[in-house]
This record gives C-alpha cells, structure tokens and sequence, in this order.
C-alpha cells in the first residue's frame, strides 16, 4: 500500500506579492488578489506582517465519519497586535465554477508577559493592521478542486 494518494507536478508561471490594506480582512483580501488577477490556481508560498485580529479555526474532535461541522471546531479569536508567522495554501479552480482559496496561518501575540503562537486554518475575521504582504506563485496549469466525499469539504484533485 502507498503512503501517497496522489501528486501532480505543475509549472510555476509567476510569482504575484500582494500588499493587504490596513484592517482588511485577510482571506477576503486574497481571494480579491485571486480574482482581480485572472488566477486559476496557485500556491500561498507565505505571508508576513501585522494583525490587528486573528480567528483561528482548528478541529476539536474528529467525528468518527470524518464529515466535520462547525459542532467539531474550536474557534479562538485573538484581538490583540498579532505578527503573521507563516501562511500557506493553495487556489485551485472548483468543478462547480470559481475559485477556491485553502489556507493555514500562524501567527504571535504577546499574553503578559509571553509571547504566544497559535495557528490552524485562515477564517473570514482575520483582519490586516500594517504591511501585510501575501506572496502567491501562479500556477501555468489549472489546479481543479472538488468536494472529498469522505469529508464533505473542498480538497484539490491532484489526479
């Protein structure tokens, strides 16, 4: 049995950095990008700069069907100076027309008198405070994505 389920090798065609506007949400920002640009497909090769406010969304517990709702998430929302730490992900063309954009972040936030980092998948709700740049490396093919049957969520089809 593999370990891999599948892989695609795709041809980067660009490279596109981004600069976010202050207080604009973050996710909507990039699928703006995404959109005004003519982007297909891509991958988030990373992001840096400051947050004004970040909701990380990670799952809980895994239901034993592995289809998860918002019932199986924790939500936590930071409203505090955060720095971006990393962001990755990929857009890739649905089946269903549009773009979908999947992303992950951490990011560092100061609790007292520690320093703190959380992370988990980029929500609507992160907002941008000062010089967030995303830099994003165009894809020349077209990456496709679909809903994975085994858990009812948007995934990239790497077939």
């Amino acid at each position: 049995m593999s370990l891999v389920d599948s892989s695609k090798a795709f041809t980067l065609d660009k490279v596109l950095q981004v600069k976010v506007t202050k207080d604009a949400d973050l996710l909507a920002a990039i699928k703006e990008a995404v959109e005004k640009n003519g982007i297909d497909s891509a991958v988030i090769l990373g992001g840096i700069g400051a947050l004004k406010k970040a909701t990380f969304r990670n799952v809980r517990v895994m239901p034993p069907d592995f289809l998860v709702s918002d019932e199986h998430r924790l939500y936590m929302v930071v409203e505090n100076p955060l720095e971006l730490v990393s962001l990755t992900g990929w857009v890739a063309r649905r089946n269903t027309g549009g773009v979908e954009v999947h992303a992950h972040f951490s990011a560092s936030y100061v609790d007292g008198d520690t320093v703190r980092t959380a992370g988990g998948h980029l929500s609507a709700g992160t907002e941008a405070l000062i010089k967030v740049v995303v830099t994003l490396g165009v894809l020349k093919e077209t990456q496709k994505a679909s809903i994975f049957p085994p858990h009812g969520q948007w995934d990239v089809d790497l077939d």
